[in-house]
């Protein structure tokens, strides 16, 4: 999520949502084209990003956003998790 218009650099905005994601106890991972979330349940990860739409709404005429969600039930700590069983497979750790 961040703003259409703003200039090149978009990462004070960023910043914004980037606190919030932190403050609200998630567990996240931030990429050079996005931040990653891991809830628990659907509602969980829509709070998220309905606050980070609210940090970006009063100053930004128009806000992209693009989600993407995998939901699976009793599984926790999967951002991590994901990494290592691909990490042994291909017999090295891999840069994140």
């Amino acid at each position: 999520m961040f703003p259409i218009g703003k200039g090149e650099s978009v990462s004070p905005y960023v910043g914004r949502i980037l606190k919030a994601i932190d403050a609200s106890n998630v567990t996240y991972q931030m990429t050079p084209m996005g931040t990653i979330i891991e809830t628990e349940t659907l509602e969980q990860a829509l709070n998220v990003a309905k606050e980070a739409y609210a940090l970006l709404e009063p100053d930004c005429k128009r806000v992209y956003s693009s989600l993407k969600l995998d939901i699976r039930q009793g599984e926790n700590n999967r951002l991590t998790r994901k990494i290592e069983s691909v990490e042994s497979k291909v017999g090295k750790k891999i840069q994140t």
